[in-house]
């Protein structure tokens, strides 16, 4: 086998157990790693372009996404103590109806940022890009924000953080 082949027969392998594992929850991962990564692609791009790359900014790039797995990886791990605490611990209740919701509900938030960076890229790239294109992907964000505000309801007096 050449190097290409293997590459692709491995990529195919981590997707067919992302989807064995998780199911649809698996191909959402996928697209977040995507996504990821086509941004700081088109970002370092467009960096290059405007003449203005540097390696710090690199590297923070690059630790912004490490943060942002981290976030993920704790409401994966919020979701997964929940759902252990819930079914396995008398008398435990949640003030909401809980079903495994945090991680897909940030996970899916994470992608449209990365949607609305990537147009922003492809646009300091000279791309032309319709107005409504990121405004769409700006109204699906701000629906999921809606939707994980409604796992647990803020109280009165409680600000945003």
């Amino acid at each position: 086998m050449d190097h290409v082949t293997e590459i692709k027969a491995a990529c195919a392998a981590g997707v067919a157990v992302l989807t064995a594992l998780w199911g649809w929850f698996g191909w959402v991962i996928v697209l977040f790693v995507a996504c990821m990564v086509v941004d700081y692609l088109t970002g370092t791009m467009a960096a290059m372009y405007a003449g203005s790359w540097s390696s710090s900014t690199a590297c923070k790039g690059i630790l912004h996404k490490l943060g942002c797995i981290v976030v993920v990886a704790v409401a994966g791990a919020a979701d997964l103590l929940l759902g252990m605490m819930l079914a396995h611990l008398p008398g435990i209740t949640l003030p909401f109806e809980y079903t495994v919701l945090i991680c897909p509900v940030v996970v899916i938030w994470y992608i449209l940022t990365e949607l609305g960076s990537i147009i922003e890229n492809a646009v300091a790239l000279g791309a032309p890009c319709p107005k409504w294109l990121a405004g769409v992907v700006d109204a699906a964000k701000d629906a999921v924000e809606e939707t994980g505000s409604k796992i647990l309801p803020q109280s009165e007096g409680d600000e945003d953080t």
